[in-house]
């Protein structure tokens, strides 16, 4: 994996998942993804796509999400459908591309164990999260069916696969600040080393590269600095100066990042591709790395998914990414800016 390319992060507005496969191989070519459309409903957002990739476990619906079901119903179904035709138009449009067999890199996005269980419930009505038994079900079940799912995509294109773990719960699961389901449910904080095993042991049965990325208002850098992740992907709008330190022990063990660096939604003033540029710069300088480092190991995201913004500016933010990232790769030693900006 390497610095200086632009990739998105998950999910993309509408429900065309032909158009969307194509626009995304057009405007991120160096590490284009496959798409969320949660447009389309249940079984097709983060947590209820899950349901065609788990093995041996279901989904229905609850007023209030996704809960395991004893048998596969009309969401499962659904998932599957849905999934698949997302393969099958990704398929095309690779092919279209002339890219079948070229080994280029394809950038698959799921939920992370821990976040799934933070998101779904059990039968009972609990979360999966605050039942051990249930917690480790659920991650082996994952971790079986995304191997299953890296090995299809890899048949399918002939690409080199790159899978990225989404855990925006991964903050409120450690720090015990999740909602539970009615006043007499709690549920604890699950301790830090209990936690690291989990996703590491995900992580472990991957025969592709796993990065983690977390859309949290304040993401577990600390943590995600301890695990076996290939590289960590963030939101830098949220970075404080207490997580420096984790973002250069990060760099310092040569860890690619994925920054967040283009708002999810259009800001008041178009900005330029410069303006998006300057925070990930100013980071650099601030740790004290060489410009160097944003073309071997930052690579250049929206801050979160763009599932649920407009379709123009969607485009307008990976066309800002692949931008920015150019500009990291070709001479970040050249870049200037005039007001002093960055890390609160």
């Amino acid at each position: 994996m390497r610095g200086g390319i632009a990739t998105g992060v998950g999910s993309w507005p509408g429900t065309d998942a032909r158009e969307a496969a194509t626009t995304v191989l057009g405007e991120l070519p160096d590490l284009p993804h496959l798409v969320e459309l949660p447009a389309r409903g249940p079984g097709a957002d983060m947590i209820g796509r899950m349901s065609a990739l788990l093995v041996d476990m279901r989904f229905d619906t609850t007023t209030r999400g996704y809960r395991l079901a004893p048998r596969p119903g009309g969401v499962s179904r659904r998932a599957r459908d849905l999934l698949r035709g997302d393969l099958d138009a990704l398929e095309e449009a690779w092919e279209t591309a002339g890219l079948a067999g070229s080994g280029r890199p394809i950038k698959l996005q799921v939920a992370g164990p821990l976040t799934l269980a933070a998101q779904v419930e059990l039968p009972n009505g609990h979360l999966a999260l605050t039942d051990p038994g249930a917690l480790r079900d659920l991650s082996e079940s994952l971790a079986e069916g995304l191997v299953t799912h890296v090995t299809e995509v890899r048949r399918r294109l002939g690409a080199e696969v790159l899978l990225q773990l989404d855990e925006p719960s991964l903050t409120a699961v450690l720090e015990g600040s999740l909602s539970a389901v009615s006043m007499l449910d709690s549920v604890r904080a699950l301790p830090e080393p209990e936690a690291l095993t989990i996703l590491d042991r995900v992580i472990a049965t991957q025969s592709a590269p796993v990065l983690v990325h977390s859309c949290a208002d304040s993401p577990a850098l600390p943590f995600l600095r301890k695990s076996t992740a290939a590289a960590i992907g963030f939101d830098l709008a949220t970075i404080a100066t207490r997580d420096l330190d984790s973002i250069g022990e990060l760099l310092d063990a040569g860890k690619p990042l994925l920054l967040g660096l283009i708002p999810t939604t259009a800001p008041a003033v178009p900005p330029t591709w410069r303006d998006i540029a300057e925070p990930g710069v100013r980071l650099i300088d601030r740790l004290g790395f060489p410009r160097r480092t944003l073309s071997t190991q930052i690579l250049v995201t929206p801050a979160c998914g763009l599932g649920s913004t407009p379709l123009p500016w969607a485009r307008k933010a990976t066309s800002l990414a692949t931008e920015v990232a150019r500009a990291y790769a070709e001479d970040p030693d050249s870049l200037t800016f005039d007001e002093p900006s960055g890390v609160a």
